[in-house]
């Protein structure tokens, strides 16, 4: 079984074109606009995880924790000023 990995940096657009399972995940997340096909097409290609974040104030550590669960491996995770 590969590794899913996830790059803080990469855009929202660029992690979800390349898992697209991780969309339901974020969605859960409230990351809700995602689920929007344009949002996604448009915003998602300049927004990173953290900015989304700190737009929505979910904790980053909230995202990454969840994340883990669903079985990512963090790649980015020094600190993101906001």
């Amino acid at each position: 079984m590969a590794t899913k990995r996830i790059d803080l940096e990469k855009s929202v657009y660029a992690l979800c074109t390349q898992d697209p399972d991780l969309v339901p995940i974020l969605a859960e997340l409230g990351f809700t606009e995602i689920l929007k096909p344009i949002m996604l097409k448009t915003v998602g290609k300049v927004m990173t995880l953290p900015k989304g974040a700190t737009m929505r104030n979910i904790e980053l550590a909230t995202v990454v924790e969840k994340l883990k669960e669903y079985g990512y491996t963090i790649e980015e995770e020094k600190e993101h000023e906001c």
